[in-house]
């Protein structure tokens, strides 16, 4: 894959975020890494619609936007430290799907051991401290929390996943948000979850 087929796999699933609901027209930021470039999502720009001309291109070295002509996203630097630390991540999917953000605002935990896949793909969800968006604050503490986890809550801020390839890191933000939205319907529907020798069968096979 060329730099230009990379920026235009972040601008289409940027695109599929929206299109499931998974942020605002504006809101969230996808990006990947290239060699020492991270490609990111721009700021300022209808999500629903990016091409590969919108992305831009950072060093993950020292943070140079190397596309002055793209506003960076305020996460820019939550993303690159996260490539920093974590050597076997090269797709970072941000964003803030609904049920999500209510548990990132609540003291209730996402119930990952509802469902097996849920289970497999994320093993139990930690919640991040607060800390101010765009920060460095924010970008310090979630890639603290990001060694060795596949996704995050950002407490009243949203979720962050984590992958080798986009599509890993993508699918992962889904089964988030679909576990959420299982936790939050199972208050009124009484679900059965996974059993401690289930859970243990199925971090085996992870």
């Amino acid at each position: 894959m060329d730099i230009n087929e990379a920026k235009k796999s972040v601008a289409d699933f940027m695109g599929r975020c929206y299109q499931r609901g998974l942020t605002t027209i504006t809101g969230g930021n996808i990006s990947v890494r290239f060699g020492d470039l991270m490609l990111i999502t721009p700021s300022g720009k209808a999500k629903s619609s990016l091409t590969a001309e919108d992305i831009a291109e950072v060093r993950i070295s020292d943070g140079e936007n190397l596309t002055p002509h793209l506003k960076l996203s305020i996460e820019s630097g939550m993303h690159r430290l996260v490539y920093q630390k974590n050597a076997d991540v090269d797709a970072v999917v941000h964003s803030h799907p609904v049920f999500c953000c209510l548990f990132a605002a609540s003291d209730e935990e996402i119930n990952t051991t509802l469902i097996a896949e849920s289970w497999y793909l994320l093993d139990k969800v930690v919640k991040v401290p607060y800390a101010l968006m765009g920060s460095q604050e924010l970008a310090e503490k979630v890639s603290d929390y990001s060694v060795g986890r596949n996704v995050l809550l950002m407490e009243n801020h949203g979720a962050i996943a984590f992958g080798k390839t986009l599509m890993k890191a993508f699918d992962r933000l889904e089964c988030l948000e679909q576990a959420a939205k299982i936790t939050y319907l199972s208050k009124e529907v009484k679900a059965n979850g996974l059993s401690a020798a289930q859970c243990k069968e199925i971090a085996d096979l992870r």
